[in-house]
């Protein structure tokens, strides 16, 4: 649309000293006529776009003239850059990157970014990412294989309704057909994902649950374990949030809160991938469980 290509030219003017017709035109996939009736357009406008002319000429706008910046502080505006950076890296998204250079043109702060976002993750392909985030701005149906934390494997028909990025992975929630009810799925577990010609008509209310909204909150215990000096930096970048005590070999005893901790299989994952270097102190019932699942682990190498 021309009033988006306009306001997007103005932003662009003012995060740049000097932009071409030629490169304004290639850009928006226009002709260097019509960059030039949008220039007529924005200085009838009152914004002061002065020519130049010569070999490295083109359009700017005049110096000294800025936008009023009372909303947003320095630093609002360079945190929205870094996230929204992030997002643009993921999705690759045109409208992503025409809201970081209207937000830069009102950044005039000399001072050094302080916060860096990344919000990729190597256990989603970015691709599943981009087609599930095109699915919902469709209101495209979508269908996937699906393996639950209990290793079931089902297929679903999904109206995909927003991607949430929380606990270190992405997540889609939407209205499921075979359950006739909203679920959530970890898009790492998600196979065969298709995009269907078919749309959903209903507007579907967006509701986002506290993490821990479907739990007991009874049904959470302490798990004591020793940590091996040499396993400490794994155990903190799983565990950070737990408390610990520092032991005077250098070890470390970790308190860590954990839902029906004998039921938890990603728990015992944790602990099994650490080996020797970390041992149970209680409950003692997840010691014997701990036990039975390196048992049949050397089971499985028993022939090698």
């Amino acid at each position: 649309m021309k009033l988006e290509r306009l306001i997007s030219i103005i932003f662009k003017l003012l995060n740049n000293e000097i932009l071409s017709a030629s490169s304004l035109a290639e850009e928006f996939q226009v002709s260097s006529r019509t960059i030039y009736r949008d220039i007529e357009a924005i200085c009838a406008a009152g914004i002061p776009v002065i020519s130049y002319h010569g070999t490295n000429g083109g359009f700017g706008i005049i110096k000294g003239y800025k936008f009023d910046r009372s909303l947003l502080g320095s630093f609002d505006i360079s945190n929205l850059i870094t996230v929204l950076s992030s997002l643009s890296s993921i999705f690759e998204d045109k409208e992503v990157e025409h809201t970081i250079e209207r937000l830069k043109s009102l950044d005039t702060s000399d001072h050094n970014r302080t916060l860096m976002v990344n919000l990729e993750s190597h256990k989603t392909e970015p691709n599943s990412l981009m087609d599930l985030r095109k699915a919902i701005h469709e209101k495209s149906v979508i269908r996937f294989d699906y393996v639950s934390y209990k290793n079931e494997f089902t297929s679903r028909e999904l109206e995909p309704i927003y991607l949430h990025y929380k606990f270190h992975n992405w997540y889609l929630y939407g209205y499921c057909r075979e359950r006739h009810n909203y679920r959530e799925f970890r898009v790492s577990r998600m196979i065969n994902i298709t995009l269907t010609q078919e749309k959903f008509l209903q507007n579907h209310e967006i509701k986002v649950d506290s993490p821990y909204s479907n739990c007991n909150l009874d049904g959470f215990e302490d798990v004591v374990i020793w940590v091996n000096p040499n396993s400490l930096a794994g155990v903190l970048d799983q565990f950070q949030n737990s408390s610990r005590v520092m032991n005077s070999d250098g070890s470390m005893t970790f308190t860590i809160s954990v839902y029906q901790p004998l039921n938890a299989g990603w728990f015992k994952s944790i602990l099994l991938s650490f080996g020797s270097g970390v041992k149970i102190i209680k409950p003692v019932e997840l010691q014997s469980i701990l036990v039975n699942e390196a048992k049949k682990l050397i089971k499985v190498y028993e022939d090698v």
